[in-house]
């Protein structure tokens, strides 16, 4: 689904942002990030390429003109247009094919329209057969089945399916997310040296790994999927011309993929600090709230289980969750309610949905809480620690960061320990004060939405720069590709060089675009729902 909507401005920076399973089509933390990097510049001319589930997905967020059109690629809707190949074209792609599997199970051609319509027939299924039982590789001790060859490659054609939509040809190409969201951008600077940016709020392929040990899926499928997204992550890192992870836990990765130590630059998340004031009184009943989307990924079952050990001591003590629940989601809800009522407090857990506004989201607790196991760089931690309320926070990706000495934080999974943290500050009215005094002061001084757009403005700008330096005449005929990867390695030399911009002081399975709709094409089994954004 192809969406018109503003028109370009004149001579203004071009950039193509790259999205998965959020903006503009779902709401969460990485979609109000990008719905606050475009409304903060009306400056930049901005377009926008969306892997979705089925392409029917609505565009939930209110548009601004300087989107001038949002491309959808489904992930699980019609397969791309394409013919088989045959003869030479057919003996090259098997060749390529067996390369690339080979390399996702042993770690020591959609330009023509060939690749779909090749991995959804028998040769493909054929070639990963015969890689994964060649001796010495681990997978062919699990004793691979033509029914995992048939899942894992049906799973690999929808994954890159991203691969036959038209790639932007100029411009700032800005992945908002690894992963197949990234690949769009890979061919556009393989193909018309378009810079490529990626932003990582976690760490996509690590969410991956959380996400794959339940998956409903044998070693060998888990083994060739994992595979590809390894191999996806360690291209992104080594062609990327900048990298701006959202905290600096997600460096560590990103430098163990490959990425160059001196093109990773941590740009935080901001909020304005107007729009999330103090919250002001408190509530008269010890009340712990939450604030999220209701998914595995943020872990409300220990948060259940903490707050009945925190009732245990207070009687009174209620637990308010605020949030929606995805399509995909209503299974982990339910389980979560079950949980509550099973240990006897359903009358005090209360799933209060989405709210118009959230700071009444962070008003409603004497005590904000996050539970997560994996995290970005929160933006419920931030605003609500922007509203002055002190907080309590599982110790994942950019939340110590995030917090410094303004609230708790605490280990993952540990639901003894969130609890003894939520009681210190319930019995302590003059430290919960102070903490959030503390924890406002933070957000203003070192976490504002400004900051946040001045950066990436200016690294826009800045690629921008560096690409017409490289290619003069930009609207001029494409250049042989040879010259093109010579051009984009002078992106990233000339961006490490010159930039001055300071960073201030989030389809598949599993993934954000959710399951494949039953029927024909669907994968074979179950699909497990996304652990990012």
């Amino acid at each position: 689904m192809h969406v018109l909507h503003g028109s370009r401005p004149p001579h203004a920076t071009h950039v193509t942002l790259l999205t998965e399973g959020t903006y503009p089509h779902s709401h969460g933390g990485v979609s109000v990030w990008c719905d606050q990097i475009v409304r903060g510049m009306p400056d930049i001319a901005f377009e926008v390429v969306a892997v979705t589930g089925t392409g029917r997905e609505p565009v939930v967020w209110d548009i601004p003109a300087q989107v001038s059109r949002i491309r959808s690629v489904p992930m699980w809707g019609p397969a791309p247009d394409g013919r088989p190949p045959t003869g030479r074209q057919e003996r090259r792609l098997v060749g390529a094919y067996e390369r690339f599997v080979t390399a996702l199970l042993d770690p020591c051609a959609a330009r023509d329209g060939l690749l779909s319509p090749f991995l959804r027939g028998d040769r493909a299924v054929s070639v990963l057969t015969s890689v994964w039982n060649r001796p010495g590789l681990m997978v062919r001790e699990a004793r691979p089945t033509l029914h995992d060859a048939l899942t894992a490659t049906t799973l690999l054609e929808h994954a890159l399916r991203p691969l036959a939509t038209a790639p932007p040809r100029s411009g700032v190409a800005h992945a908002v997310s690894g992963g197949i969201a990234v690949l769009p951008g890979l061919t556009a600077l393989e193909r018309h040296g378009v810079p490529l940016l990626l932003t990582e709020h976690g760490v996509y392929l690590r969410e991956r790994y959380l996400g794959y040990r339940t998956a409903p899926y044998r070693w060998p499928v888990k083994a060739v999927v994992l595979g590809f997204f390894r191999l996806l992550a360690e291209e992104t890192y080594r062609k990327a011309a900048l990298i701006t992870p959202g905290n600096r836990y997600n460096r560590l990765w990103e430098e163990q993929g490959g990425a160059d130590p001196g093109l990773i630059r941590t740009v935080y998340n901001g909020v304005d600090p107007a729009a999330f004031p103090p919250a002001g009184p408190e509530p008269d009943v010890p009340t712990l709230s939450w604030a999220g989307r209701v998914d595995p990924i943020k872990d409300l079952e220990t948060l259940i289980r903490a707050f009945a050990l925190v009732r245990e001591r207070l009687p009174a003590a209620r637990l308010r969750l605020f949030g929606g629940t995805p399509r995909g989601g209503e299974a982990y809800r339910q389980r979560c309610e079950a949980l509550a009522a099973g240990l006897g407090h359903a009358d005090a857990v209360t799933f209060e949905g989405r709210v118009d506004d959230i700071t009444d989201a962070y008003a409603a607790g004497n005590v904000v809480m996050l539970s997560s196991i994996s995290e970005g760089f929160p933006f419920t931690l931030i605003e609500a620690m922007s509203c002055g309320r002190a907080t309590v926070s599982t110790d994942v990706g950019g939340v110590r960061e995030a917090v410094g000495d303004s609230g708790l934080v605490v280990p993952p999974r540990d639901p003894a320990a969130m609890a003894a943290a939520a009681l210190e500050l319930l019995g302590d009215q003059e430290r919960r004060r102070r903490m959030g005094e503390a924890a406002r002061l933070r957000v203003i001084e070192q976490f504002t939405l400004r900051q946040t757009v001045d950066t990436f403005r200016s690294i826009y700008l800045e690629l921008s720069r560096a690409r017409t330096a490289v290619h003069p005449a930009e609207s001029a005929p494409a250049a042989a590709s040879g010259t093109k990867r010579r051009h984009a390695g002078r992106h990233r030399a000339a961006f490490a060089d010159t930039s001055t911009a300071p960073g201030p002081s989030a389809a598949f399975a599993p993934t954000a675009v959710g399951a494949p709709p039953p029927g024909p094409g669907a994968a074979p089994g179950p699909v497990v729902r996304s652990v990012a954004g």
